[in-house]
């Protein structure tokens, strides 16, 4: 095998590895999306400072290079590849205290629908 062949196919084996590393869960990431969702109603304006200061756009990016690393690699590679069927993340309940959105891909919702609580 000549090395630009074998310098294509260990080019395209990285690429697929890393690139199903990209799917998943991603459990770090939706945890600091759920506390910023619970932070939010609970105190707006704090929510508002960490994002200024920027703790939260930080933890953002630190939990979505742990799933690229761990969780969703882990969680391809160890059980979702194998059975056709992926890992879901059950996200925290918060009750709201002024109103509520809904995701725009439940049935009925609307854009900016707020719903009162």
């Amino acid at each position: 095998m000549n090395n630009n062949l074998r310098n294509l196919l260990a080019v395209g084996i990285a690429a697929a590895l890393s690139t199903a590393c990209a799917a998943g869960p991603h459990q770090l990431a939706r945890t600091v999306d759920d506390w910023d969702n619970r932070l939010y109603v609970q105190t707006p304006v704090m929510n508002g400072v960490l994002y200024v200061v920027p703790v939260i756009p930080l933890l953002t990016v630190c939990a979505a290079l742990g799933d690229f690393f761990i969780t969703d690699a882990a969680c391809f590679w160890f059980d979702d590849a194998w059975d056709g069927h992926g890992t879901a993340f059950q996200h925290l309940k918060v009750e709201p205290t002024d109103g509520q959105l809904q995701s725009l891909m439940i049935e009925g919702s609307g854009w900016m629908a707020i719903q009162d609580k």
